[in-house]
């Protein structure tokens, strides 16, 4: 993340996105697969890339040299005649003032206990020695005699999808590629983000000033 500044020299924080370039590696239809959908391929050639993969990308002739890609994901669309295979997808694609929606997995933490993964205030820590600090406490009352579904307990933390909606765009590098999306987006430092325009319109506010001098009616 970082900061520019707007044409009121008010600080926006953004994050840098490397959005592209992408390539069109199959087109979906309604008449072969049910729906219209767009497989976009994405990233550097994999350090191993066994023989399927290989011939796949050889038959699909989407990429330069048909060389594979790290990532392929797949995009829903409602006009699937306007895309081409091998067709270039780059970051302008959307423009200044556009509001999209972000998908990616958040941080993975591992293996971790309650305190950390749900904020439990955790056990005593004075009047003597206590081996209940962290401990997430009863699992159960006697009745019924077994652990609930659905109880939380220590486990796995983070690395789940998570979506953030109606980010702003605020600048657009075709240059780079590079899109700066107002606020923060979920993951690490160079992870996968899949981006989308807005499935919700963006909500506008009117403000009316109310005029003093109007009297209302009475009855």
């Amino acid at each position: 993340m970082t900061q520019i500044y707007d044409s009121s020299g008010k600080a926006v924080p953004v994050t840098v996105i490397a959005a592209g370039p992408c390539y069109v590696i199959r087109k979906k239809t309604v008449a072969t697969d049910g729906y219209n959908a767009l497989q976009l391929g994405f990233g550097d050639r994999p350090r191993k890339v066994n023989k399927p993969k290989t011939g796949y990308f050889v038959k699909a002739n989407a990429t330069p040299n048909s060389i594979p890609v790290k990532y392929l994901k797949e995009f829903r669309v409602n006009d699937i005649d306007k895309w081409q295979v091998g067709q270039e997808i780059k970051a302008d694609t959307f423009v200044v003032g556009d509001h999209v929606d972000v998908r990616s997995r958040t941080k993975g933490h591992g293996f971790s206990g309650v305190v950390k993964r749900y904020n439990f205030a955790g056990g005593p820590s004075t009047h003597g020695q206590s081996d209940r600090q962290r401990a997430p406490g009863t699992s159960g009352g006697q009745e019924p005699q077994r652990v609930i579904r659905g109880k939380r307990m220590p486990g796995h933390y983070g690395y789940d999808w998570c979506t953030i909606q109606n980010l702003r765009v605020e600048k657009v590098d075709a240059e780079k590629n590079l899109l700066l999306l107002r606020g923060a987006v979920p993951g690490a430092n160079r992870g996968l983000v899949l981006i989308e325009k807005s499935v919700k319109k963006e909500k506008v506010v009117v403000v009316v000033k109310k005029d003093d001098k109007a009297k209302k009616k009475k009855g």
